[in-house]
């Protein structure tokens, strides 16, 4: 199925958000290369805080490693020749969702029912 979608200035936008969170995540890891390692000596009220800010970094590099994977998934299917298409019903997906998320593997519809399996 053709799509109207403009892949030339999808691939740039989806090139330029891989770009963004390989640095992000690298700058992410070289904060935190070893959550459980420590260089100094800690005060014990300390650890409490080390052990949440460790947490909140992994939780950033879990959601933007899933990012990730997303962009790349949308640079395959450009590759692929189908991207624009749902991946679950291949019926077009909505331009201006690929606008606002370049990334978007699936129509509304079906990005919803795939949301509530999620839960």
């Amino acid at each position: 199925m053709r799509t109207t979608v403009d892949t030339a200035a999808a691939r740039k936008r989806l090139e330029a958000m891989l770009t963004d969170l390989d640095r992000s995540i690298a700058i992410l890891k070289g904060e935190h290369p070893d959550p459980g390692a420590s260089r100094y000596d800690q005060h014990p009220a300390d650890a409490g805080t080390n052990l949440s800010d460790a947490d909140r970094a992994e939780a950033s590099l879990d959601a933007m490693n899933r990012q990730r994977s997303t962009v790349v998934a949308a640079l395959r299917r450009i590759a692929a020749g189908t991207y624009g298409e749902c991946v679950d019903c291949a019926k077009p997906v909505p331009e201006g969702r690929l606008e606002a998320r370049p990334d978007a593997a699936r129509c509304v519809p079906c990005q919803a029912k795939y949301d509530r399996a999620q839960r």
